[in-house]
């Protein structure tokens, strides 16, 4: 079996140093962890807890096998959303060799409290012998989105 291989080119943190008047309070709203809107309903005004919750990426041999993953993570509620990314290419060295491989990469969201345990499922359901799990934190997103993955996803 093939060693998943690693994807984290990721999440680069974005400092907001000047804010032209064009942007209105909603847009900020969208890219600030603690900012609330009153007028919109869907949005309490609770602040989020930056790294509560996580981007996890684990890469599949095909489709098939992503996708099944994929929905038991989500019936498992493991994950609140799990994103398929087709037509990845790894390159990567495994026992001794380079190798290149075509993969399928899950894009999951889910509570960081919860890798541990989406971890041990990949482990016991993924095909490959060392079976690819990285999680970064999420610091930052949209208010609403981010309640919704709390709200979908138990602790």
């Amino acid at each position: 079996m093939k060693v998943a291989r690693g994807v984290l080119a990721l999440v680069a943190a974005v400092t907001v140093t000047t804010v032209p008047r064009l942007l209105g309070r909603r847009l900020l709203a969208m890219a600030s962890h603690d900012v609330g809107d009153p007028k919109d309903p869907g949005d309490s005004g609770d602040p989020y807890a930056p790294g509560s919750l996580s981007a996890a990426f684990v890469t599949c041999p095909n489709e098939t096998v992503a996708k099944e993953l994929a929905r038991a993570m989500v019936k498992q509620r493991l994950a609140a959303c799990v994103n398929i990314l087709p037509h990845v290419t790894s390159i990567y060295e495994w026992k001794g060799k380079v190798e290149e491989d075509s993969e399928v990469l899950l894009m999951i969201k889910t509570r960081s409290s919860r890798i541990p345990a989406l971890a041990e499922f990949v482990r016991s359901a993924h095909p490959y012998e060392v079976a690819e799990v990285v999680a970064v934190p999420v610091t930052q997103g949209n208010p609403p989105y981010l309640r919704w993955v709390q709200d979908s996803v138990p602790p």
